[in-house]
């Protein structure tokens, strides 16, 4: 019976995998095989006076990153990875791979990673890249675990939609019948129904659409949002589960994904540690002002390099709150004692902004006051306000990057790679 790789361990006298032929190395009279699976990797070693003939047969015929079923005995090595090898006396070529590889696995001759992407099914072959989805895997499983201990409601919200979420432009126009309709670029709307729905705490981790012409490592016209509602609270409240699930995920991705880690090459993996410091809209457009050559000024929004500023200045996650009215979103609400500033805010990582969210406008004619000052018209969010007639409760809610998030946890350089098969302006396959 076939056991994982990570399970050989010089302890167990025989052993059965089945795997990719990662590496081959043929001595003469020993040939050496690296066999990978999802676990790990083990040597098989041949010698080639005392191997059966079917196995130096199949030995022999096989190509790299075909897939083998291997039997035999293990003995303890010191050379070898895991310290243990695998001497077969059966060799079955379950599923043989065609030649030249669309690329290297083993990664001794780069790939750009157009390449990587065209083949992507390769691509995460190699540990390395494994390693990325393993740490999302548990990024993901995190949230889940960290909203369900606190009582919150996972809900699924339509992804075709009749009306835009933030009005604009920026939208995926779809073929619905005879009807006009859009990929969704958020949840908010259907998560603030659900306050009025009674629900009061609710999450939902899925895919969002974004209609934007940009070509750059950070963007992606098809990502995946970590979005939270929550009733009876205010911006403060929802800043808080924020900072505190962000340093959850780090804190599990350090426990369980060690050896992913590793696999990366990170040496070094630091688990923030909430509370993240404030700092006001005003005061981040005076650090930018002062350290970027373009000019900025308050009520511009952030660019690229202002962002940068900032957050080497700031040097970890932060937020940045008290947001011009005239730059956010209708929804969001204004203060009291100075309508032109909104409780709204981002959360950063010092090379991005990972995190929009504020206070909501639950009052029904403010709400449409808002949505007609952004050159909105009313009438096209009316399934959206209605709600808002019938008894709808303070609330406050945010929405995260899961690609954006993994990317600066783990440092990489383009948001692809944090994603299997990326949708941005050009790609739409495989």
């Amino acid at each position: 019976m076939r056991i994982p790789i990570n399970e050989v361990t010089p302890d167990i006298e025989r052993a059965e995998i089945a795997g990719w032929v990662h590496e081959v190395r043929d001595l003469g009279g020993l040939t050496f095989f690296l066999i990978r699976d999802r676990t790990g990797i083990v040597q098989v070693t041949i010698v080639k006076k005392k191997a059966p003939a079917a196995v130096l047969e199949a030995a022999k015929a096989v190509s790299r990153e075909s897939v083998v079923r291997v039997a035999g005995t293990v003995k303890a090595i010191d050379k070898a990875p895991g310290g243990r090898e695998l001497n077969p006396d059966t060799f079955e070529i379950v599923s043989a791979c065609a030649s030249p590889l669309p690329l290297d696995v083993v990664e001794k001759v780069p790939a750009d990673l157009d390449t990587r992407l065209d083949a992507r099914f390769l691509d995460v072959r190699k540990p390395r890249v494994a390693a990325v989805f393993k740490v999302r895997s548990a990024v993901t499983a995190a949230a889940y675990d960290f909203f369900t201990q606190r009582g919150f409601y996972n809900i699924t919200s339509p992804k075709i939609v009749a009306a835009a979420t933030e009005g604009g432009t920026e939208l995926f126009p779809i073929a619905y019948f005879e009807k006009e309709a859009f990929l969704n670029q958020s949840p908010q709307l259907y998560k603030q129904m659900m306050m009025a729905a009674g629900f009061e705490k609710v999450f939902e981790i899925g895919p969002i659409f974004r209609a934007e012409e940009h070509n750059t490592v950070r963007h992606l016209n098809e990502a995946t949002s970590i979005d939270v509602e929550v009733s009876f609270a205010d911006h403060e409240d929802v800043m808080k589960i924020l900072e505190e699930l962000v340093a959850h995920q780090y804190a599990v991705v350090a426990d369980r994904c060690s050896d992913a880690l590793a696999e990366m090459g990170v040496e070094e993996f630091e688990v923030p540690k909430a509370p993240f410091p404030r700092i006001a809209y005003a005061d981040a457009i005076e650090i930018a002002a002062g350290k970027i050559e373009e000019p900025i000024a308050c009520g511009d929004d952030l660019s690229t390099p202002a962002e940068r500023a900032i957050g080497d200045e700031m040097g970890e996650h932060y937020f940045i709150v008290d947001w011009p009215s005239a730059i956010r979103p209708y929804y969001a609400m204004p203060y009291e004692d100075d309508p032109a500033i909104c409780k709204a805010f981002d959360m950063m990582h010092p090379r991005m902004e990972l995190s929009s969210g504020a206070q909501r406008v639950h009052q029904h004619d403010l709400l449409v006051e808002q949505i007609q000052a952004k050159g909105l018209n009313p009438e096209n969010f009316e399934f959206y306000l209605q709600p808002f007639a019938y008894g709808m409760p303070p609330h406050a809610g945010w929405g995260l990057g899961m690609e954006r998030l993994v990317m600066t946890m783990l440092g990489l350089q383009n948001i692809r790679e944090a994603v299997l098969f990326p949708r941005d302006r050009h790609r739409v396959v495989p």
